[in-house]
């Protein structure tokens, strides 16, 4: 079953891994520039036209850096974290469909999977800490732990009004029980907690306690050097690109819209969404450890709750 996938999609899954490459690159590009516009400062403008070469010019140092592995780490477990965090994130997008027939794996349960390939991104943080043998990545690892498995819980209560509404786990036919409106509309409150809890999966301002630059220097990281500092950042984005493609898929009609080919859609609706998280960068300060876990716990987990309750009982009254 395996190899047949890989002989009928080989083409499609090499080509969603280049693109996913090559986004990560260029969303850190953008991420400059509208940072510069929104905060009235400038971005990259030096290194070639608008500044675009800027990102070769910090990839050139970073491989070119020296590799530098402390030698109170846990040496295997040290080198393995970073591609963890890169290699779900990218699986992940098996189960994304990006127009119609344009998908790897059109699964009944695709949703749960792509829940749960998306979560072993927790791993690489908790891992990374650890293996630092250093306070402060320890630190970020305990925080990123317990802040990406609180906002799950949150993440999958969220998406089973959507389920309810569509019938199925399946994304592709999510997408098509969309043609008579858009998921939001009904789910408006689901959104908002689906998109929160995917802002600290992410570990993205405003929620990015796991790193906090000003109390652990970088956290879970800070022991990282050369390409394996760079490969978390390549995760980070690839897992925001993820996050934005996802919302599209159950919210917003995935590749469904008028005149303009379907993969063109679905583009132009994530891209919105990828900058909506540079937005919230720009804009929101960090809250402490203890009022985002009190967010998740206190806000979070009722109105998901009653979100589901209503969302049961309106599937009810109209079964009935």
């Amino acid at each position: 079953m395996i190899s047949e996938l890989v002989l009928g999609r080989g083409p499609l899954i090499i080509g969603v891994i280049l693109v996913m490459l090559t986004i990560a690159p260029g969303l850190i590009w953008l991420e400059r520039r509208l940072l510069a516009l929104w905060q009235d400062r400038y971005g990259p403008n030096r290194v070639g036209p608008f500044g675009l070469l800027q990102v070769l010019a910090d990839a050139i140092k970073l491989v070119t850096k020296e590799d530098w592995i402390p030698p109170f780490a846990d040496r295997a477990v040290f080198i393995l974290a970073p591609g963890v965090i890169v290699v779900s994130a990218l699986v992940s997008f098996a189960f994304v469909p990006f127009g119609p027939g344009l998908y790897v794996v059109d699964s009944n349960v695709g949703l749960l999977f792509l829940l749960g390939l998306s979560s072993i991104g927790v791993y690489s943080i908790a891992l990374a800490g650890w293996s630092s043998h250093s306070k402060y990545p320890l630190l970020g690892g305990l925080r990123a732990v317990g802040q990406m498995i609180s906002y799950e819980v949150f993440m999958g209560l969220a998406l089973m009004g959507v389920v309810m509404l569509a019938g199925s786990f399946n994304l592709r036919e999510i997408v098509e029980a969309q043609r008579g409106g858009w998921f939001v509309v009904p789910q408006l409150g689901g959104f908002l907690l689906f998109f929160i809890a995917g802002i600290a999966e992410t570990r993205r301002l405003p929620f990015d306690l796991a790193e906090a630059e000003g109390e652990l220097i970088a956290g879970f990281h800070a022991e990282y050097s050369s390409m394996k500092f760079g490969m978390f950042f390549l995760g980070e984005y690839v897992a925001i690109t993820l996050i934005s493609a996802l919302t599209v898929v159950l919210f917003f009609g995935g590749w469904l819209g008028p005149w303009l080919p379907p993969v063109v859609w679905f583009a132009l609706k994530t891209f919105v969404f990828l900058c909506v998280f540079i937005w919230l960068r720009s804009g929101l300060p960090r809250p402490r450890y203890d009022q985002l876990m009190a967010f998740a716990w206190k806000i979070m987990l009722p109105l998901s709750l009653v979100n589901l309750l209503v969302t049961g009982a309106i599937v009810l009254a109209r079964a009935s």
